[in-house]
């Protein structure tokens, strides 16, 4: 091959040009977000995902699905989807309410969680103790106190009609939306009660909520 510097006659022409790579398109970031709720949760993430999706869909996207299922039934489903789906999912979120469930099944599907994540995938249980409703009272106040899953109801309803935004029911479709100017606040209170909860198991924790790790992860995004 020679070493001589090409001819100026040469340097225009295009097989002396310097090749320009190809635009590499970037595949999005998959979420798949399993719920033990077939109404409540998925509304509430299905308003996230199509926030998401009008300026962030080449980046992230979300696929949600209400199990009807609870703690290590509902991690089951979740695993399988995400096994089964043609996507790649680099989250697995696992969203359930404690209610009454026996503690070694809340506690043992955070185990399964962290035991079947992969540099690929990661799986997270995202659990509210007692409920999700919790995670929207902190939106407001910060709470500790164990109470049943039904007297949150109405406290939610003493804070909506104080914003003008009516009662509360289980399924209402536009939670996200009223809660949204509040997210912040609600971040903040459920991280305070992590620690209150620390070295607790989720089953100990009352009240206690992960949702915000979620939340918090698809943020930047909203």
């Amino acid at each position: 091959m020679s070493l001589k510097p090409p001819k100026k006659s040469d340097r225009e022409k295009a097989w002396m040009k310097k090749r320009r790579d190809r635009e590499i398109k970037i595949s999005p970031e998959y979420h798949l977000i399993v719920t033990e709720g077939e109404l409540t949760e998925p509304q509430y993430f299905k308003a996230i995902r199509d926030t998401i999706n009008q300026r962030y869909r080449e980046r992230i996207q979300l696929d949600i699905f209400g199990e009807g299922d609870n703690t290590v039934s509902l991690f089951e489903k979740a695993k399988k989807r995400a096994i089964q789906s043609s996507n790649v999912y680099k989250h697995v979120w696992v969203v359930y309410d404690t209610d009454s469930f026996p503690a070694d099944h809340i506690n043992r599907t955070v185990e399964l969680c962290k035991s079947s994540s992969t540099d690929e995938t990661e799986f997270h249980a995202i659990w509210s103790n007692q409920c999700i409703e919790l995670w929207y009272l902190l939106h407001f106040s910060f709470f500790q106190s164990d109470i049943h899953r039904d007297d949150y109801y109405p406290k939610l309803t003493e804070h909506l009609n104080y914003i003008g935004e009516g009662e509360y029911s289980k399924g209402r479709n536009d939670m996200y939306h009223i809660l949204l100017p509040y997210m912040d606040i609600a971040i903040a209170n459920a991280k305070k009660l992590d620690m209150i909860n620390d070295k607790k198991t989720p089953a100990q924790s009352a009240p206690g909520t992960k949702v915000y790790e979620l939340v918090e992860k698809l943020k930047p995004y909203l």
